[in-house]
């Protein structure tokens, strides 16, 4: 599936064989006033100059290649530009378990701001830009600017929102109702950002899906071949394409038996 023109694709840079940084930096600052993902970054109205001033860098990131480390010390949040990661934690036991999926649009590493360090790794899914935001500039600019204020509060916000949200999926939704909400948050989310709310590619396997939803991979691989066979989605490899998205939704809010 095409994304559209609006949001451009990475083009892969040709690199050396020899050990390639898993890191490059693109160029200068984007300029945050002219991009089409202002709103979900940085919401409202937060003036153009000091969104301008906020990114430093662009860094572009390789499929399979580790943005940041769970322990690495806070230093700034990451936007995604384009592209799609995941965010992974690590049990008291040793388990890894897939805290977040994120897209185009998507804040990362707020959780790093009370513990100054990062508390997630975050592996990138596809060839990734970020726009590299130093949260000690974002602080003072915030200082200064209360609309730049008020923005940063409803970014932190919705992260928090989101992260309650899983936890209630988690603690109190069968698992056919995890998937059917999984899926439509997903369609929500991309049609917020200009693509199809129907039909997209979904970046993780089923086995991290299962480990972000607590599910193990043989239920998730049960539960997309029951939603294709009744005619909920229709399934082809990664591509999704939600067919019945009322009964998803009937499906997710089912009280339990």
């Amino acid at each position: 599936m095409a994304a559209p023109a609006i949001l451009s694709r990475v083009i892969p840079m040709p690199l050396p064989k020899s050990m390639p940084p898993p890191l490059r930096a693109v160029g200068a600052a984007p300029g945050c006033s002219g991009c089409v993902l202002r709103e979900l970054c940085l919401p409202h109205s937060t003036p153009d100059e000091a969104l301008d001033a906020i990114v430093t860098q662009r860094l572009r990131v390789r499929r399979g290649e580790t943005l940041v480390r769970r322990g690495d010390p806070f230093t700034a949040l990451y936007a995604i530009r384009s592209g799609s990661c995941k965010s992974v934690v690590t049990t008291p036991g040793g388990q890894e378990q897939v805290a977040g999926y994120h897209i185009a649009g998507d804040v990362m590493g707020a959780e790093g701001i009370y513990a100054t360090r990062y508390d997630c790794t975050v592996a990138v899914l596809e060839d990734s830009e970020f726009c590299v935001m130093p949260f000690d500039r974002l602080s003072a600019l915030a200082r200064d600017n209360r609309d730049l204020q008020r923005s940063v509060n409803e970014m932190l916000s919705r992260e928090i929102s989101r992260e309650r949200r899983l936890m209630l999926m988690l603690g109190t939704m069968r698992a056919e109702q995890r998937l059917a909400a999984f899926l439509l948050d997903l369609a929500d989310r991309y049609r917020a950002r200009g693509y199809s709310s129907s039909e997209f590619i979904l970046r993780m396997t089923r086995e991290e899906i299962g480990g972000h939803l607590g599910l193990k991979l043989e239920t998730v691989s049960r539960l997309f071949s029951r939603f294709h066979q009744d005619g909920f989605i229709r399934v082809q490899g990664k591509e999704v394409k939600l067919i019945d998205r009322a009964a998803l939704q009937q499906l997710v809010d089912t009280a339990p038996a």
